[in-house]
């Protein structure tokens, strides 16, 4: 028996182009806040690429760009409430994501705070990884570095990828459905946990499609900077979306 109370719908890799669809109309319906709250990642993005340009790890860049979707979770609040606000035909405002952000229930900080630790091993996992296979280069961020892709950079990419999707794997079956119960005040912090891995497992391969889409998406956005302007809240709202066929809402 289900202890959550909550039984996930199946849901199939159609189901994934039709939660995109869902994505992409949110945003047009609201486009000037949705790009001004993914701004702020979009500004934490800049800072973090140029401190390891002035540092010489470029490379570091994707492990960086990576390990942003272990700490999304702790933003989705803001986008949600566009979304919901939006589906309800409700008025938005600039100010509607920053204020949701701003009362983020306590369960979902609790979440967020398990992932953003989950991102200090991965990055203090790649900075060792990355001192044994490419040592002191200086690679500062610059197109040629880029361009010019050697051995020990892929074989860096390489590990640090294997190495970091175990702990992706283990955050996105976490947060992945529990962050949007916790967000409509659905559960409470362990059966909205319970609940979000028995979807993942419930719908494996789907689900593990929709982690690599979106994980491709953000990481491309990422080295693309301003492009996160659009992707991040468009597959937030995409996420959101498929939230709801898992777990559709009762009367």
């Amino acid at each position: 028996m289900n202890k959550t109370g909550l039984d996930p719908a199946k849901v199939t890799p159609s189901d994934l182009t039709a939660a995109i669809k869902s994505g992409w109309g949110i945003f047009r319906a609201a486009p000037l806040p949705s790009a001004a709250y993914a701004s702020v990642a979009a500004l934490i993005g800049l800072l973090l690429l140029y401190a390891v340009g002035e540092l010489g790890i470029s490379p570091m860049s994707l492990p960086f760009a990576g390990g942003f979707m272990l700490i999304a979770p702790a933003m989705l609040g803001g986008f949600f409430q566009l979304a919901s606000r939006i589906q309800a035909h409700q008025e938005v405002s600039l100010a509607t994501p920053f204020s949701a952000f701003l009362h983020t229930p306590l369960q979902t900080w609790m979440v967020a705070l398990f992932c953003a630790f989950i991102f200090l091993i991965w990055i203090t996992d790649a900075g060792v990884l990355y001192s044994f296979i490419i040592g002191g280069t200086d690679l500062p961020y610059q197109l040629p570095w880029f361009l010019q892709v050697d051995e020990s950079i892929t074989s860096f990419w390489f590990w640090g990828a294997l190495m970091g999707s175990v702990l992706a794997f283990i955050i996105f079956c976490i947060s992945a459905f529990s962050v949007p119960l916790l967000f409509e005040g659905r559960v409470g912090l362990v059966q909205a946990v319970h609940a979000s891995v028995r979807a993942v497992f419930r719908n494996f391969v789907t689900t593990m499609l929709w982690a690599v889409l979106l994980s491709l998406s953000i990481l491309i956005a990422i080295m693309l900077l301003p492009l996160l302007l659009l992707v991040l809240p468009v597959m937030a709202y995409a996420s959101f979306a498929l939230y709801r066929l898992v777990f559709p809402q009762t009367s």
